[in-house]
């Protein structure tokens, strides 16, 4: 089809394997959800209906054996990406992955909690606690696997250094206190470092290449290696999420 096999076009995607389709339901939170979790208990697939009509907040259970710090969501019918995170003022900020604008406050809608080992917090934001059914991609601080979290860039091409524990093999990126664009960076498109081909989660542009766009992927982390305000920009904070190459082992530098 056009999206994901037009005649002569490259196509780049990354996957994650779950728990090979099997699931199981979850009545830890306010609201039933269907969990399919990872086994290494990080990463899970949560599917659940709200019920709200107005300001509140309900829980739902994500199955993971720990707290997630990075949860993306999307009512199943048209609408935003919602993301939230650790990195984040706190979990009733969050920023659109389909769009530029800065993390916004949505506890208008009702005040909600940090994830706990058992559940996450919805309020009624669209996308969030739909009655249409909603998804949520969990993800928690993993060794060796998955690290998120926020870094404040410097303005200058010997940039800012992210602490990874293990090699990336996809970084994914936006400034929280800018508007500005989702960066999407990995190993497989760019083998040597710099790491410059970028793809954007809030635009339908075709991958490309910037002067002051480029990361170098280390054997523990990254290094931003440009001055620019989309990835390292002087005092400006980023939320990022990182996936290594060889989950669970060390890998090696490049």
């Amino acid at each position: 089809g056009t999206w994901l096999n037009s005649t002569g076009s490259e196509y780049k995607m990354w996957m994650w394997r779950a728990n090979g389709g099997t699931t199981s339901t979850n009545t830890q939170g306010d609201i039933n959800s269907t969990v399919q979790v990872d086994p290494s208990g990080c990463f899970s697939i949560v599917t659940y209906t709200g019920t709200l009509s107005g300001a509140g907040v309900e829980t739902v259970g994500h199955g993971l054996s720990v707290a997630p710090s990075y949860i993306i969501t999307k009512v199943i019918a048209s609408g935003n990406w919602w993301v939230f995170s650790d990195g984040q003022t706190s979990w009733n900020y969050g920023m659109n992955l389909n769009d530029t604008t800065v993390s916004t406050d949505k506890s208008g809608n009702g005040s909600m909690s940090a994830p706990t080992t058992t559940v996450f917090s919805t309020n009624n934001t669209e996308g969030l606690n739909d009655s249409g059914g909603n998804i949520a991609y969990c993800f928690a601080n993993c060794e060796g696997y998955i690290k998120s979290g926020v870094y404040e860039g410097n303005g200058n091409a010997d940039g800012a250094y992210v602490y990874c524990g293990f090699r990336p093999a996809f970084v994914i990126s936006k400034a929280i206190d800018v508007a500005d664009s989702w960066f999407i960076l990995d190993e497989t498109r760019d083998p040597s470092n710099e790491a410059v081909k970028y793809l954007q989660s809030n635009s339908s542009a075709a991958e490309a290449e910037h002067a002051n766009i480029g990361i170098d992927i280390l054997s523990n982390g990254f290094k931003c290696r440009r001055s620019s305000n989309a990835l390292n920009g002087s005092g400006n904070d980023y939320i990022y999420l990182a996936f290594a190459k060889n989950p669970f082992q060390y890998a090696t530098a490049r």
